[in-house]
């Protein structure tokens, strides 16, 4: 038998279709995702810019007047609108938007305030020249510090007599209005220890108590407008290394804040509103009466 000659394998010069196949395959999934992740949701990014408009028009950092973003969310997004939204977002990102904190002065507290620090520089100018009172604003609101030079003496939380007239010329103007004030009592970093305080926190806090404490029972404050704090010498306003910055920081801070209260206090809950527990009911156990057969 005649053995068959094998035919020679032809070889194939067209497998490079396959891998051209699939990179254009890839390439195109590619530039479909590219795609698909440029596009913009303008409803969404409408009712975002929307949301953020109207937190800020609370908080008046945007006039109501002046709106930027549609009120339709379904309309699209302007240009100018798209660029507040990112300068939005970069303000965010730096932290300067924080939810409005109890104690934010508004535009109308702001110009009372400012008011309300002429008056005082009016009525303390020979403690100011003398360097014992100092005035300043900080974003919870007016500062008047009394520094222990003019009104207390050292190791001591009594107030000075011949600084009673002083600070009772502070209490008339504050009496005027109804702004909560916190008392906050500093000190420097020396360390204290007498038969009546043991610590900086001790003297602070003391001075700070008695201070609420006379505007209380002598000038008739309403408790409600009243706190007390304090900081030792956790909260200096110069360096503790020399002894004019030491000076400096043993101060008294009248810190008036920027909500107003009523003049009363808030109003104590009537009888009516403090709901008492009702009386337990006794558990009665539960017993078989029926006959066993």
């Amino acid at each position: 038998m005649s053995r068959r000659r094998k035919q020679a394998a032809q070889a194939n010069h067209d497998r490079w279709l396959v891998s051209y196949a699939d990179f254009i395959t890839l390439l195109f999934a590619f530039f479909v995702v590219l795609y698909s992740t440029s596009q913009v949701d303008q409803r969404k990014v409408g009712k975002l810019a929307l949301a953020i408009q109207v937190a800020f028009q609370e908080l008046g950092v945007f006039s109501p007047t002046g709106s930027l973003v549609p009120t339709d969310p379904a309309e699209p997004l302007p240009v100018n609108s798209v660029q507040l939204l990112d300068n939005v977002q970069r303000t965010a990102a730096m932290g300067r938007i924080a939810p409005p904190a109890e104690g934010v002065l508004g535009p109308a507290e702001n110009g009372d305030l400012g008011t309300l620090r002429r008056d005082l520089e009016q009525a303390l100018a020979p403690e100011i020249k003398r360097q014992e009172v100092a005035l300043r604003s900080e974003p919870d609101g007016l500062v008047i510090s009394l520094r222990e030079i003019g009104f207390f003496d050292s190791g001591s939380a009594q107030i000075r007599a011949a600084s009673r007239p002083a600070f009772a010329r502070i209490a008339e103007l504050l009496a005027e209005r109804t702004y909560r004030i916190r008392i906050e009592g500093h000190t420097d970093n020396v360390p204290i220890h007498n038969l009546q305080f043991a610590s900086n926190w001790e003297l602070s806090t003391t001075r700070a108590i008695e201070l609420v404490r006379l505007l209380i029972v002598q000038y008739g404050f309403a408790p409600g407008r009243l706190s007390a704090a304090g900081y030792a010498e956790f909260h200096p306003l110069a360096s503790n290394h020399t002894a004019a910055g030491r000076a400096l920081n043993r101060r008294l801070d009248v810190v008036i804040l920027g909500r107003q209260t009523p003049p009363n206090g808030p109003p104590p809950p009537s009888p009516q509103d403090i709901s008492r527990p009702e009386p337990r009911k006794p558990l009665l156990r539960q017993t078989n009466t029926s006959a066993k057969p």
